[in-house]
């Protein structure tokens, strides 16, 4: 926010309502709070005398309604404003450190889309001493105290690096510090949550903070077209949100005179406006819900559902099918999963569309389908078919495939009305009634939302109170409230609830529309009154910022908006000091990194959790899961106790053992055993106070679509890349048919041959990757064959050097076998048996070669010794017990060497020739000779005795 910015949302703020008064600091998200920060101070009202504050803390100007604050000791400081008259301001008890940490890291980001890359500029700032851009997010390069304060730390040794919250990844800077920062090359990815770490230095006995930050590609907001109109809620109503699941900070905020929308946590924004001539003035300031997502934005006004795309805004029905009218609700995800398994190869829903008998789920591209109907529903729950079922309320759980509907139930329907919930796996496209059951008014309406946790539990709100249902609806009630019995209006100057708000780490706010706030959290049944921060005519917002933390969005009536860091930490340790409540445990540790985790045959998944607490409490670790039961789970727990503390570290092994080796249906035992489990370890007990949530994270057990194997020595990168044709002769081929195959070679599929001699026997190495790389070499059986039906090769290994007491699988007798299936569905894993046992198979010839493979088995390929080839090979993993994969790769071989040896026609041919040639010239010299015996013998001689007749 800008200087200006600062100044309007300051005067704003204290322009009018109940006196009230805050603080704020210069490291964001109030990261640092310790004896070595400024604290600064703000009252709004009329009434201000002073500041009372510990004589432990300094004051710039004790008698200005703003002035700044230092503390030299640790430890809670009591703070209040005194004021003129009877009323007493409240006073708030600020926890301030002593902390070594007292740098942070700044990033500027630059996005290069021709190579899908970020350039990440890094430096450190001291927030005491740093530029006011630096403060403000706005700085492009790092001022001089930076500069010398980075260019101090890189001759300590100190470089950052970039880590990747899921998938762990490490970016380390490309080149030495160049002025006073560092550079990271990153590639642009779904993985958006990052970390920036850096070594253990310290200057001045101080360390730098590690920051957590959201980086996604560039978001595009909406253009503010000259001549479009404004769209808005009705006049007067509260503020309607939404955001991205797993980009917070892209929010779209819809207010009662303009619609905002941001990329970036509202450190910039636009205004979202329709073309004229489409809507009436009515229809325009009647926006009752709005969604956002990949395909645009989209508004529900008087029961219709519109999108807003870039340039067009759409209204939406049968066309899509939707109803033309008549829908109540839309609503989209609220939790993050960017990994799941869907194993029956099915779609993820983005959005939810509901009316009063039906429900729709939406998918990218305006894609919606019908999932069910209230008359359907009577039928799949029993429910009588004189009763009166309609829809509530539709909302995403915790789980990333589910989803839940409330629904209304009553048969007079006069006064009172039940509401029931069932739950839609979009995975196993069943519904499954919860044991949940709630009386209510008939005109009450509730909003539920999910918590963040492996089993089902949310809490859900009317217009004064909040009910909780944890741990999968066995344990139900109402928040209490210390006075009131939990009626939050009463606590609130009547007002009702707007919101609630549950992030990541288990807090859960609930937001008043006069802007007071309450304070509980996930698994605790009562709730705080939080100080009063914002004064009651200010419409405001919570949500998460970029970096994960919450942050207030403020819209006010000249049509701007300004977002505000919240300290909610310090806040609801300020509420909660003098109850005196305090943590039951003492520490909370594991080594839950990740959020997913993927099991495939044969692994386990082994991880610890760690709590220390006083002695005599007695807590322990609780485990839970929520998914198909197709995991075992083992647990050890180590106790220790020493100095009145103790230590319990539970280890848990989650692992499959089952044997898919010569069962009656492979693939059906493989479907029932595979699935998603969401499993979640948390303390026994837990507190308001508590700093730490408890871990949710998934196994996918299943098979991994990033996974892959390779032979070894195979690439598409040490040839010359280009399709050619070759022929491959019939008598070459397994089916014999009665013409060569001319076949292509198509290098995009099939990658650089490798050349091997013909006298070389041959044996493929295979390696197993993933999104990562390499993992491990495969060592368990494999088959190969030849892909265009060549069956002009062999192996150097049989049956009986194998160790085979019955004769082993082939590919004759295997394709034999299932005549009805192609080639490379004849043999694998599912219907392999091996034959080392005499229980298996039939005897048989077993110097028939061994055609299976593996790392250790020395079989090898051997090559004919007549002629030379191209052979295009697939391999396959054929033991039934290493993947839930069909793993497969293709590599190919060119053998050379061998002088091909001719057809015997070109024989006789060229026999032919030379025995004509031989007889030609035969001829000729007979002719030539004769010739010769006339020219020099016959001749001469004739003449000689014809001479002395004469004489």
């Amino acid at each position: 926010m800008s200087a200006r910015g600062v100044a309007v949302l300051l005067s704003w703020l204290s322009c009018c309502g109940s006196a009230l008064w805050r603080y704020s600091s210069n490291s964001p998200n109030y990261r640092i709070f310790s004896t070595r920060s400024t604290i600064k101070l703000e009252y709004e009202g009329t009434l201000f005398s002073e500041w009372s504050v510990p004589g432990t803390c300094s004051i710039k100007n004790k008698r200005s309604p703003k002035t700044e604050l230092r503390c030299s000791s640790p430890g809670v400081q009591t703070i209040r404003p005194i004021v003129t008259g009877p009323d007493l301001e409240e006073e708030r008890y600020l926890s301030v450190d002593v902390s070594h940490t007292c740098f942070l890291w700044y990033y500027n980001v630059i996005n290069f889309i021709h190579n899908l890359t970020q350039v990440i500029t890094v430096w450190i700032y001291d927030p005491e001493n740093a530029d006011p851009n630096e403060l403000l997010r706005n700085a492009n390069e790092p001022s001089l105290n930076s500069i010398i304060l980075s260019k101090q730390f890189a001759t300590l040794g100190q470089k950052p690096t970039i880590q990747t919250f899921l998938e762990r990844k490490v970016y380390f800077p490309h080149r030495q510090m160049k002025n006073g920062a560092w550079q990271i090359t990153i590639p642009m990815n779904s993985d958006v949550l990052k970390e920036i770490e850096g070594n253990q230095v310290a200057f001045q006995d101080c360390f730098i903070a590690d920051i957590l930050f959201l980086l996604t590609t560039p978001l595009l907001t909406m253009p503010e077209i000259p001549g479009f109109l404004p769209i808005s809620s009705p006049q007067g109503s509260q503020l309607i949100a939404d955001w991205a699941a797993c980009v917070p900070s892209s929010v779209v905020v819809v207010a009662d005179m303009e619609t905002f929308q941001t990329n970036n946590s509202f450190h910039t924004w636009t205004r979202i406006r329709v073309p004229p001539n489409i809507l009436t003035d009515d229809e325009r300031h009647s926006v009752s819900d709005v969604t956002l997502s990949e395909d645009g934005i989209f508004f529900l006004i008087n029961n219709i559902l519109y999108i807003k795309k870039f340039s067009a805004f759409t209204r939406l029905g049968e066309d899509v099918n939707l109803p033309n009218g008549g829908i109540i609700g839309i609503t989209s995800r609220k939790w993050c999963w960017v990994k799941y398994l869907l194993k029956d190869k099915g779609r993820r829903s983005n959005m939810a569309v509901w009316t009063e008998n039906e429900v729709y789920l939406g998918y990218t591209s305006l894609e919606f389908v019908k999932i069910i109907t209230t008359e359907k529903l009577k039928e799949l729950l029993n429910l009588s078919s004189a009763a009166t079922l309609t829809i509530h309320n539709v909302e995403y759980t915790g789980h990333p495939l589910e989803l839940a509907v409330l629904l209304n139930y009553c048969m007079t329907c006069n006064a009172i009305k039940k509401i029931y919930l069932v739950i839609y796996n979009e995975d196993t496209k069943q519904w499954v009634y919860q044991d949940f059951a709630l009386d209510v008014t008939i005109d009450t309406f509730l909003i539920p939302h999910f918590i963040y946790s492996a089993m089902p539990e949310l809490i859900l709100w009317d217009k004064h109170r909040i009910y909780y249902y944890y741990h999968n609806f066995t344990d139900t009630g109402v928040v209490q409230t210390p006075t009131e019995f939990g009626n939050l209006s009463s606590l609130s100057h009547n007002s009702i609830i707007h919101d609630v708000f549950i992030d990541y780490y288990g807090n859960i706010m609930v937001k008043m529309e006069n802007n007071v706030m309450f304070y509980f959290k996930i698994n605790i049944k009562d709730a705080l009154k939080l100080h009063l921060w914002t004064n009651s005519t200010i419409k405001s917002l919570i949500s998460l910022n970029s970096s994960g933390q919450i942050y207030l969005i403020y819209v006010f009536e000249n049509g701007t908006v300004h977002p505000q860091e919240y300290p909610l930490k310090l806040e609801a340790q300020s509420v909660t000091f003098n109850t005196k409540e305090k943590c039951p445990f003492m520490a909370f540790h594991n080594n839950i990194f990740g959020v997913f985790y993927f099991l495939d045959k044969g692994q386990n998944l082994t991880v610890w959790a760690q709590i220390v607490y006083l002695e005599n409490i007695g807590l322990y670790i609780i485990v839970e899961s929520y998914g198909p039961n197709i995991l075992e789970k083992k647990d050890h727990v180590h106790y220790e106790i020493a100095s009145g503390y103790c230590t319990k570290t539970m280890t848990i092994t989650f692992s499959q053992n089952i044997n898919y080796e010569a069962v009656d249906d492979y693939f059906k035992l493989q479907h029932e055993n595979t699935g998603l489990l969401l499993v979640r370890v948390r303390p026994s007990d837990y507190a308001k106070t508590c700093p730490v949530a408890p871990k949710v994270f998934q196994i996918a057990v299943g098979c991994d679509a990033g996974k892959f194997i390779a032979v070894k020595g195979f690439n598409k990168k040490e040839c010359l890349h280009y399709d050619f044709f070759y022929i491959i002769e019939k008598s070459y081929l397994r089916t014999r048919p009665s013409k060569h195959l001319r076949v292509q070679y198509n290098w995009e599929k099939y990658g650089c041959p490798m050349r091997v001699d013909f006298r070389e026997k041959f044996h493929p190495l295979i390696q197993l990757y993933n999104e990562n790389g390499y993992v491990e070499d495969v060592e368990v059986n494999f088959i190969v064959w030849e892909i265009h039906g060549r069956d002009d090769y062999s192996f150097n290994t049989t049956m009986k050097k194998s160790g085979c007491l019955n004769e082993a699988q082939t590919w004759k007798s295997m394709t034999e076998l299932n005549k009805h299936l192609p080639l490379e569905e004849a043999w694998g894993p599912e219907n392999y048996k091996h034959c080392f046992s005499y229980a298996i198979g039939k005897p048989g010839d077993l110097n028939q070669p061994y055609e299976i493979i593996n790392k250790s088995n020395h079989n090898h390929l051997v090559w004919p010794l007549d002629h030379s080839g191209m052979y295009v090979f697939r391999v396959k993993i054929l033991d039934p017990n290493y993947s839930f994969c069909n793993l497969t790769a293709i590599f190919a071989i060119e053998t050379f060497g061998m002088i091909p040896s001719p057809s015997a026609y070109l024989v006789a041919a060229f026999l032919f020739l030379l025995m004509l040639l031989f007889f030609t010239i035969l001829v000729l010299s007979y002719f030539h000779y004769m010739r010769i015996y006339r020219e020099y013998i016959y001749v001469p001689f004739y003449k000689s005795e014809r001479k002395p007749k004469n004489n």
